[in-house]
């Protein structure tokens, strides 16, 4: 590690040289800090004969190499944009850099392109996976959750779960980096339409941070680059009660970029859960028949402003403030029946909790972008403050009903926590030459979490503790890291390869001293990708990184709310990181009306981390995440885009593999074996008069543990939309989760006990949504900032 970093320090500071032949470079803006890229650059003699050409890369970057001295005209060209020409003199063995040429709509153009053209919704990327969203009918409504669960690979559970590839060891990025928006429930803020883009990453580069063992989900969201003033109002209202105020506005000059967004959010939900029980198998049985009926309500607000400001043409500051703050007020009803086996009821019981619950996220960031003389070359410094709260009370009433009416003694809970977090990063881009590209990087995170639990009941004289249920939890978390990476293209060849070295310090102690725990671990996480392009339509890819998945808080935290008298989870401060090595193969091939994507992947995880259920001695089933050997999956996907005519899109996914565990754990084996898949099948109508259909369906095939056996799920979704009053408004009508279909059944199974579970967190959805927009045609964005060298 040692070594690493002064790699870094030597690079950083030591000054190098590269032989250079003649050449043109440049970088090509649409206005300044926003770059243009597939734009054609043309050099041509006196005699108009074509001496050299190139393409601008997704930087705006371009370069011309073995170029004879010599008078030329240079012309740059892109549809939708005035072609540009200049005069450019070449010396012999000089390196002319024409800096940032700034291209200009061509409003004509743009208005025929709309008509007739579309950017392909699916590329592949030397490291990751792209995909175009914002054309979708059911982007144009919900959340960001609501949108996920309709891009390849990506599925959200009914509770908001993420996974990817069936895996829920996935990081959720917000234009390259962590963010408030996707902490709790906060990407249900987030509205879909805002969202311009998905990157899939399953084996990402070393410029990420290794954590998630099954990939990087990173969001884009929309950018403005109308000058002026410009925003838009988004409204919601949704049975049961979804009403949602969104308004946003952008002021954009040459130098200045100011930005805000506000977000009100009022929901209600309404869940099902139901449980059979069936313990003492081996003697004489009891069998438990459980209701629980939620209601749960969530009033949240987001507020999100900062600006960007250009110093110069080389140098960019930014600096941003979000405050994400809900209050969540529910209830909830549980009802026991207990039976012996001739189904004669023993007794029944009643407890109706009530919770009430505030959050509030707060996030400073600031960003430093200098880009260099030399065309390619950037240094970005970036800053983050993270701070939170919550505090949440639960009053739990319990009473028998049968045989005889009994009052219990009124349970309370409270929980109190915080957390800051502090975190600093640099990198670096410095091109070689004009096919290969040194990167490298710096990076330290602080992270503090305090929390107070609380459990009390009601006596004569006043509240007592429950089992000396009164504690106070202090976890530390201390990371450092490194990275260099290295990228080159050989004609239709291209490679990427990086190390990162992670260094992790964790402290986790509590009052009473039943949890002191110190761990210290480090790990260098090599990656590589390598891509092969055949033509304009195809390309092989092939790809390898070394990943962690860290424990979260909620695994760690070792207090459990007390809401039902029969099943609890808890964390297992004990919890190590498990590692994961991940191997891919894909190829995408395209043609005018077919998209046809399949990959084949495996992963071999060590120290895999899995639910673990036992019954304790009060007859409580208990569970709680613990660490087993090790887990291994191997599978193949396969993504189709079909576009048979203009107006109709057909977009279907299969996902199968197989998985097999293994490990022991108090006596518990977790050996299995098994395969499962999931499926998605899109169909868009996009009718004249701008109005459109579109239907999704999803499935998820049963999955399957040592313990317990997931059945199948199903569901549907439905929207539709019309945009009049020349493009400024769009309303849409979508329903989420129609017919109820969503719903989560399992079996669980152990040496003297069944437990059967369905739950339906949600019912179905049904919206109204209303965006209108001024002074810009595609939607205006949360993130406005200048996100530096985090995409």
């Amino acid at each position: 590690m040692k070594q690493i970093v002064l790699l870094f320090l030597i690079m950083i500071t030591a000054p190098y040289s590269f032989a250079q032949q003649a050449q043109i470079t440049g970088i090509i803006h649409e206005s300044p800090g926003t770059p243009i890229s597939y734009v054609t650059i043309t050099l041509k003699d006196g005699e108009e004969k074509v001496v050299a050409a190139s393409i601008s890369d997704n930087k705006g970057v371009f370069r011309m190499e073995n170029l004879p001295a010599g008078n030329y005209n240079i012309s740059y060209k892109l549809i939708g944009f005035q072609t540009m020409n200049k005069f450019v003199q070449i010396n012999a063995g000089a390196v002319v850099d024409v800096g940032t040429i700034v291209l200009t709509p061509d409003a004509k153009l743009l208005q025929e392109v709309a008509l007739t053209g579309q950017r392909g919704s699916v590329s592949l990327k030397l490291d990751k996976k792209v995909f175009e969203v914002g054309k979708d009918v059911l982007s144009q409504s919900g959340a960001v959750t609501d949108l996920l669960n309709q891009v390849p690979s990506i599925s959200v559970n009914p509770g908001g779960g993420i996974s990817l590839r069936g895996n829920s060891n996935v990081l959720v990025l917000i234009n390259g980096r962590r963010t408030g928006l996707t902490q709790g429930n906060a990407l249900e803020q987030l509205p879909a339409d805002q969202v311009e883009r998905v990157e899939v990453i399953t084996n990402p580069s070393s410029r990420f941070d290794a954590a998630g063992s099954a990939g990087i989900i990173n969001i884009i969201l929309k950018k403005n680059k109308k000058a002026g003033f410009s925003g838009q109002m988004r409204l919601v209202g949704g049975i049961p009660n979804e009403t949602r105020v969104s308004p946003s506005v952008n002021y954009k000059s040459n130098k200045l970029n100011l930005f805000a967004t506000y977000g009100l959010r009022l929901s209600d939900y309404v869940g099902l859960y139901t449980m059979q029980q069936s313990t003492g198998l081996s003697g004489t049985p009891v069998y438990l028949n459980q209701r629980q009926d939620e209601n749960r309500h969530d009033n949240a607000k987001l507020l999100y402003f900062g600006a960007d400001y250009q110093i110069n043409d080389h140098n960019t500051i930014t600096a941003a403030f979000l405050r994400n703050s809900t209050r969540d007020h529910d209830k909830t009803r549980l009802n026991y029946l207990y039976s012996d086996k001739r189904g004669a009821i023993d007794s029944s019981l009643s407890r109706n909790g009530e919770s009430w619950e505030k959050r509030s996220y707060n996030q400073l960031e600031f960003n430093y972008t200098k880009i260099f003389h030399r065309v390619g070359k950037k240094l970005t410094v970036d800053m983050q403050y993270d701070f939170w709260d919550s505090d949440k009370e639960w009053n739990l009433a319990t009473g028998r009903v049968f045989p005889l009416p009994t009052t219990f003694p009124t349970i309370r809970t409270s929980s109190i926590g915080g957390s800051k977090d502090l975190m600093i990063k640099t990198d670096m881009v410095q091109p070689l030459n004009s096919i290969s590209t040194l990167e490298f990087g710096l990076k330290a995170e602080d992270r503090r979490v305090s929390s107070d639990f609380l459990a009390e009941q009601q006596n004569a004289t006043g509240w007592e503790i429950i089992d000396q249920i009164d504690n106070h939890l202090l976890y530390k978390e201390l990371i450092g890291s490194a990275y260099v990476q290295f990228s080159g293209k050989m004609k239709a060849f291209s490679y990427q390869a990086g190390l990162r070295g992670e260094l992790t310090r964790v402290g986790i102690e509590d009052r009473i001293g039943s949890y002191t725990n110190n761990k210290n671990y480090g790990r260098l996480f090599p990656t590589l990708n390598v891509s092969y392009r055949f033509n304009e339509g195809a390309t092989l890819q092939g790809s390898y990184s070394k990943r962690i998945n860290r424990p979260s808080l909620g695994m760690i935290y070792p207090f459990n709310e007390l809401t039902d008298l029969s099943t609890r989870y808890i964390g297992n401060p004990d919890l190590n990181p498990s590692y994961a090595n991940v191997f891919e193969l894909a190829f995408l091939k395209s043609w005018k009306t077919l998209t046809l994507n399949p990959s084949l992947y495996y992963q071999k995880n060590n120290g895999v981390i899995e639910d673990y259920t036992y019954r304790n001695s009060d007859g409580l089933f208990i569970t709680m995440p613990v660490n087993i050997d090790k887990e291994t999956r191997s599978g193949l996907e396969l993504s189709v885009l079909y576009n048979p005519v203009k107006w109709l899109q057909l977009n279907t996914e299969l996902n199968l593999f197989h998985y097999a565990k293994r490990g022991m754990y108090k006596g518990q084996s977790f050996d299995y074996s098994g395969n499962t898949l999931t499926a998605r099948l899109s169909a868009q109508v996009k009718l004249k008069d701008k109005l459109a259909f579109q239907t999704l369906y999803n499935f998820r095939g049963t999955n399957a543990t040592a313990q317990t056996h997931t059945n199948a799920v199903h569901s549907i979704d439905f929207g539709c939309s019309k945009t009049f009053l020349k493009d400024k408004a769009t309303v849409t009508f979508d329903v989420s989760n129609l017919f109820d279909l969503r719903k989560l059944g399992s079996r669980t199974t152990g040496q003297d006990y069944v437990i059967n579970q369905t739950n339906i967190p949600n019912a179905a959805r049904y919206r109204l949504t209303l965006v209108y927009r001024l002074n810009l045609k595609d939607s205006q964005s949360v993130r406005q900032a200048k996100s530096g060298n985090r995409n």
